[in-house]
């Protein structure tokens, strides 16, 4: 049988090399990306962060008090989505089968690399990553072996920026000394089971007796690491399927009480979702509301319609009336909206399912009100696609995180067009105050970012990934010739 090479690639730091690559006075400095309120989560840190023990997934207020001297950041998910587009477009233009894992990773098997030796594995890889370094401007670690466990374990021992080619006959002996938490399968749970019976590291699993492993682990997943730790792993390397569920959530900074607010915070996350949906093209008959209340109770209540629908006006009143019986009388600290039961031919645009005392029927949805937020919604940038790694469960209180369930990272022809200008760019919300990591534009100086702002004025620092650490000027707030810039000029300015 032939040798079976596979490759994972896996972009490093990816959000926070993100905003030092673009903002590149902080190129060398701790930087921390995600939520900035009292509840806030990191999304991502720098590895220059990570040496203090600040790291993904942690509450915010923990890793700053790690890293109290970190900048912090909140996520620009339109621009990583298209910055992980162009890395997923070179992996594809590398042959073989591609298989997305998350907006930052991802494992390939070229029909190339088929029983070739570790020096030629080792030279495409290394190819492989000056390609993307040269399209996108950041580094990407690759590791290679004989299935997706082995080049996911190499490319994890390659970091930062490296390459590992694990070749079949040193794979037991690059494996044995991990911890077993390096395997797929195991977390702080089977963790624990294992080291009761003293096992804690790969290779003592690999030594031990498959039923008796199986008997710690059960059956459905015992036999399986126990292959796993041994090397073996015949998975194929395939295209992810097509998206199962699109939902987005908010942690507040403070629980709401008000049902009033807790509409307005419904509308805004289901128009969030409602962008994406409308982007993948696709319709959805089943929309779920999420409430998880102070003491992290949480209720979920879903409503299903006879047609699909992509209508915002719809999704917005299931969204409101499934919340008004999923929120209890203490408030809610985490609301989440999700849409599922795919369609890929919904109703005509000219009707709409709509609920009446004869159930789910059609309307025409041509009234001003549902036309105007229809358009309202339509021409808004759509959010990433993330994985668990890079976003937790838990959102950031400083907007609305958006999630796919086994989703397809949106091919070239996706989203914002030819290239990374979007002439339909517009801000989130122009009326809010200017805040730490808002991108700008001054008729003189160009684009820039925000680096303070308070008491009437605004701290600019203008620069961007093309040109180099630039000067910091400050402006009333309220200055005419600034305004709120879209993040991909920031990555390749326009022209």
């Amino acid at each position: 049988m032939t040798a079976r090479w596979v490759l994972h690639l896996d972009m490093d730091a990816f959000f926070a090399s993100v905003e030092q690559l673009t903002r590149p006075t902080l190129a060398d400095r701790p930087v921390l990306v995600g939520g900035l309120g009292p509840r806030g989560v990191v999304a991502g840190a720098s590895y220059q962060a990570r040496v203090f023990g600040a790291r993904s997934a942690m509450p915010m207020g923990q890793a700053r008090r790690r890293c109290p001297h970190a900048t912090v950041l909140p996520p620009r998910f339109a621009l990583y989505q298209a910055i992980s587009r162009e890395v997923m477009d070179e992996l594809a233009a590398a042959g073989g089968v591609l298989e997305p894992v998350s907006v930052d990773e991802a494992f390939l098997e070229p029909p190339d690399l088929a029983g070739a030796s570790a020096e030629v594995v080792s030279a495409f890889a290394t190819d492989l990553r000056r390609r993307v370094r040269e399209r996108v401007g950041l580094p990407a670690s690759v590791g290679a072996g004989s299935g997706k466990q082995i080049a996911k374990i190499a490319s994890e021992l390659a970091k930062p920026d490296g390459l590992r080619v694990v070749a079949a006959d040193e794979q037991d002996g690059v494996l044995a000394p991990l911890p077993v938490r390096s395997l797929w399968g195991i977390g702080p749970v089977s963790e624990e089971a294992l080291r009761k019976v003293g096992i804690t590291t790969i290779g003592q699993l690999a030594a031990t007796d498959t039923r008796e492993v199986v008997g710690v682990l059960g059956s459905a997943v015992g036999g399986e690491l126990h292959r796993l730790s041994r090397g073996i792993d015949e998975r194929a390397v395939a295209p992810r399927g097509a998206a199962k569920q699109i939902s987005a959530e908010t942690t507040f900074d403070t629980d709401l009480t008000a049902m009033s607010a807790v509409h307005e915070a419904v509308e805004k996350i289901t128009a969030a979702v409602h962008r994406r949906l409308v982007a993948d093209g696709r319709a959805a008959r089943t929309v779920t509301v999420k409430a998880r209340t102070a003491d992290f109770t949480t209720l979920t209540r879903s409503e299903t319609t006879a047609f699909a629908t992509r209508e915002l006006p719809t999704l917005s009143a299931m969204a409101r009336r499934l919340a008004g019986t999923a929120v209890g009388e203490g408030g809610v600290r985490l609301l989440g909206v999700s849409v599922s039961g795919f369609s890929e031919d919904p109703p005509l645009a000219l009707f709409d399912a709509v609920p009446s005392d004869e159930g789910w029927t059609t309307r025409p949805i041509s009234s001003p009100d549902a036309a105007a937020l229809a358009a309202a919604s339509g021409a808004a940038d759509s959010e990433v696609t993330a994985s668990p790694a890079d976003i937790p469960s838990t959102a950031d209180a400083d907007g609305v995180t958006i999630t796919e369930d086994a989703a397809t990272p949106a091919g070239p022809d996706a989203g914002i067009g030819a290239g990374p200008t979007r002439p339909d760019f517009r801000a989130d919300d122009p009326d809010r105050p200017w805040r730490a990591g808002d991108d700008a534009v001054h008729t003189e100086h160009g684009h820039g970012w925000v680096q303070g702002s308070g008491h009437g004025r605004v701290t600019v620092r203008f620069e961007t990934a093309v040109t180099g650490p630039g000067p910091a000027r400050t402006f009333d707030a309220a200055d005419p010739a600034m305004a709120r810039a879209d993040p991909l000029l920031s990555w390749r300015p326009a022209g």
